[in-house]
């Protein structure tokens, strides 16, 4: 396929209206709406309907850009009335946690390698392990506003908090390991 202006509108409309379809059979049905969505991308994949994309530099464009409109739209949701109590804790969680994260996992890494035949130095299992130690903010605020979670005093605002906060010390902790 062959793609043109009008194939790729085509291509999006529909993209975008099975999203909402799936969105709300989920939300109906209990249904993790990411695991949807990446049955969805498997299915107009190459081994679906054959959508074939070989363009890195576009596909990066377009992973940025649904990236940016993904955490945006999760944060412009975050009341800045309900986290104001426990911002002290929610930063000191999301530096100190990500931090904890990546040493607990980097080590994990070298005594769980070490019985195979690959060989990891501690810097590059640390490296490995800040690249993954933060959580992933979209489906945190997916979970909890899609599944009205009961969660006990202010876990809740401290969970969106955290996850939407810690992702610039494991960029920080990624660029330190690779320098």
């Amino acid at each position: 396929m062959i793609f043109t202006a009008e194939n790729i509108l085509m291509i999006g409309s529909i993209l975008i209206f099975s999203s909402i379809l799936i969105s709300k059979t989920g939300y109906r049905f209990g249904i993790p709406t990411l695991l949807l969505f990446l049955i969805v991308g498997m299915c107009f994949g190459s081994d679906g309907l054959g959508l074939q994309f070989n363009s890195a530099s576009d596909a990066q464009f377009i992973g940025m850009m649904a990236l940016s409109i993904i955490l945006f739209s999760g944060g412009m949701d975050t009341k800045y009335n309900e986290i104001k109590p426990i911002l002290t804790p929610g930063i000191i969680l999301s530096t100190a946690g990500v931090l904890l994260t990546t040493l607990l996992t980097g080590i994990f890494y070298i005594s769980d390698w070490n019985r195979t035949n690959i060989e990891l130095t501690l810097l590059s299992s640390l490296l490995l392990a800040a690249t993954m130690s933060s959580t992933d903010s979209a489906s945190v605020f997916n979970l909890l506003r899609s599944q009205r979670m009961n969660l006990k005093q202010n876990l809740r605002p401290m969970l969106e908090l955290e996850s939407g906060s810690n992702d610039p010390m494991a960029y920080m902790l990624t660029i330190v390991l690779i320098q």
